[in-house]
């Protein structure tokens, strides 16, 4: 089937097209975007998917973002009668998907809107007007006509707490917003490119999906009770998944299982539609995760006592963003709270912060209460007081990754015992050269002393590094991003050496004190190293603890050509 895009302005378009019987994509490409959600770069912008189902009775799955408001009702006046939507359905309420639903029963004041419990909760207290409803879980059904019933497969958080999957008997057609979707805008309307897709949606699932990889594999062993196969994802990114469709949901049930193997977990709790709280919480997750500690992200308004207490008693730390102190659930958060302070054990990790809503309960209060119960404080408070920035998202992931180290240490040590002494000695001998890696992506910058640096084309002139998982600039060097490689000279490295060595707290300058210039990319250039390299990188292959970065030069520059790299020997081969 052929899409038909039409072309509004550069930066954000409309394309419409039949993927199914009786079923139309409509897809509003926002292709100029780079930031998304948790803040996040954006490579290749992104789309927010809405879909049509023409039947006896005609249904809507989900709308589109407001900034699409004029483009995305004329697109759909264009294609239906808006007083002939039977039904809405809300796979979640998070406004790029929702953003419209008040426009929409404007519009259609006869529809019938279906969603989990949450959802229409949430709705209730977004669009302000009464509207008839159906709730539906798990299990449920709604029947179309004409062989199209739908199916609903409830999966909370992902990456919302009221994510509902909708399955269509007729197309075996599965309709999931957020899960199985990807930051990713092109003309293509399904996956045929599979290697042009996979950096995104990698980067997609690690930055929204990895954090509750365990509701994730809840997930899909709910799908297996849908009565046919899924032989095409409707998702709320990106392509839809036609042609790769179970190479993808397998990659999201392998990812997730690793994931949730984790040794230790930290539980996030955060309040989903209040200030920024879910956006700082799952910037903290991430960077958790990047440490191989396990998440369990829980919304303080949606999860029972004995849940919380459970969830704290298996986990080795707990980082809360704070409630609001007055409004519709004040009582569901506080016995949240108090929960969570009851069931807390002596040793384990607390971590706080409060997300810009205006009427947060304090912090220090209560996290008094937590260090006299004998808690360790996990990272300094996070207090947000205005609309946060890139390097306030910085900070919080980078905060995330000093807990998840902590919590790692002594499973870090075991691993290096339990290397042969002998195979140790081997390894040590492969040695490589002393390098700092520095970037700039927007208004962030970080940097990171390397040596597994290695040249591996000719044309274009390109080099491989390996990044270890859990380094902070490892989120600025993604498909796409550029930076400098700064070579460092032999006998004249080891004050960089010394300062790029040292263990910088979430959110410091690690540019303090070095001199520095703007390369042409915009990354620093160290003024005192031997030479540097501009880069831009092209691939990412994941081993077990490192990303193996494949990067393009395009350009360079030495400042002696007469002095020689520094070099790194190591006597054994277990630790930089």
């Amino acid at each position: 089937m052929v899409a038909t895009p039409v072309k509004i302005q550069k930066r954000l378009t409309m394309q419409t097209a039949e993927i199914a019987a009786n079923t139309t994509a409509i897809r509003s490409l926002d292709w100029d975007r780079d930031r998304f959600d948790i803040e996040f770069g954006l490579q290749n912008g992104t789309t927010y998917n809405s879909y049509i189902i023409r039947s006896e009775k005609l249904a809507l799955v989900d709308t589109s973002h407001e900034k699409f408001r004029q483009l995305y009702l004329d697109t759909l006046t264009g294609l239906i009668d808006p007083k002939t939507i039977d039904y809405l359905i809300i796979s979640h309420t998070e406004p790029d998907h929702s953003g419209l639903v008040k426009d929409i029963l404007q519009l259609a004041p006869q529809v019938t809107v279906v969603g989990s419990k949450v959802a229409i909760q949430f709705l209730e207290d977004f669009v302000h007007q009464p509207f008839d409803r159906k709730l539906v879980k798990s299990g449920d059904s709604l029947d179309l006509g004409n062989g199209h019933v739908l199916d609903f497969v409830s999966a909370p958080n992902l990456h919302w707490p009221d994510t509902m999957l909708t399955y269509d008997r007729a197309t075996q057609l599965l309709f999931t917003c957020d899960v199985f979707g990807m930051h990713y805008c092109s003309d293509s309307l399904f996956d045929e490119d599979l290697k042009a897709i996979e950096p995104d949606y990698r980067f997609y699932y690690e930055c929204l999906m990895a954090p509750n990889a365990r509701a994730v594999l809840a997930a899909i062993k709910r799908m297996e009770s849908l009565p046919d196969t899924v032989t095409m994802v409707a998702n709320g990114h990106g392509p839809v998944l036609r042609y790769n469709t179970d190479e993808l949901i397998e990659r999201y049930r392998s990812w997730s299982e690793a994931q949730s193997k984790a040794e230790k977990i930290v539980a996030v709790f955060y309040v989903s539609d209040y200030g920024w709280s879910d956006r700082i919480s799952q910037a903290i997750a991430r960077g958790i995760t990047k440490t191989s500690v396990g998440v369990e992200m829980v919304d303080l308004k949606s999860i029972e006592p004995q849940e919380v207490q459970e969830l704290v008693g298996r986990s080795a730390g707990m980082i809360i963003g704070m409630p609001p102190l007055s409004g519709s659930h004040l009582k569901e958060t506080t016995t949240s709270i108090g929960t969570i302070l009851a069931a807390a054990k002596a040793k384990q990790y607390i971590g706080m912060f409060e997300s810009y809503g205006g009427n947060d309960e304090p912090i220090d209060p209560l996290l008094t209460k937590f260090r006299e119960a004998g808690l360790r404080q996990a990272f300094s408070s996070i207090r947000i007081k205005d609309t946060p920035t890139e390097a306030i998202y910085q900070l919080c992931e980078e905060s995330g990754t000093d807990l998840g180290q902590a919590l790692s240490v002594d499973r870090k040590v075991k691993q290096l015992k339990a290397i042969d002494n002998e195979l140790e000695k081997a390894l040590g001998r492969i040695s490589g050269g002393l390098y700092i890696i520095t970037a700039k992506k927007g208004d962030l910058m970080s940097a990171m002393l390397a040596s597994w640096v290695s040249q591996a084309s000719f044309e274009p002139p390109g080099f491989t590094v390996a990044v270890a998982k859990d380094r902070a600039i490892e989120s600025l060097m993604q498909v796409g991003d550029k930076f400098v490689l700064n070579v460092l000279e032999q006998g004249n490295y080891q004050p960089l050496m010394k300062h790029f060595l040292k263990r910088f707290p979430p959110g410091a300058d690690r540019f303090a004190g070095i001199k520095t210039q703007p390369a042409v990319n915009g990354s620093p250039i160290l003024t005192d190293a031997l030479a540097y390299l501009e880069c831009e990188v092209v691939s990412r292959m994941e081993v077990s603890d490192h990303w193996i970065v494949y990067s393009k030069v395009t350009n360079g520059r030495v400042s002696d050509p007469n002095a020689l790299t520094a070099v790194h020997h190591r006597k054994v081969g277990n630790y930089y």
